[in-house]
């Protein structure tokens, strides 16, 4: 139990982060996926 409390507190931290940050640009990349697809029709009424 002694080696575990250090081991969580030195790898949970960056863990942590991580996760937030995956969510964060997981967010931003169903933004850039949704122009994307919406691209074509753009093009076709441009024309």
């Amino acid at each position: 139990m002694e080696q575990i409390i250090p081991l969580i507190s030195e790898v949970g931290f960056p863990i942590v982060v991580t996760l937030y940050l995956l969510y964060r640009i997981e967010s931003k990349l169903d933004l850039v996926v949704q122009s994307i697809q919406s691209l074509p029709d753009k093009m076709r009424e441009r024309t």
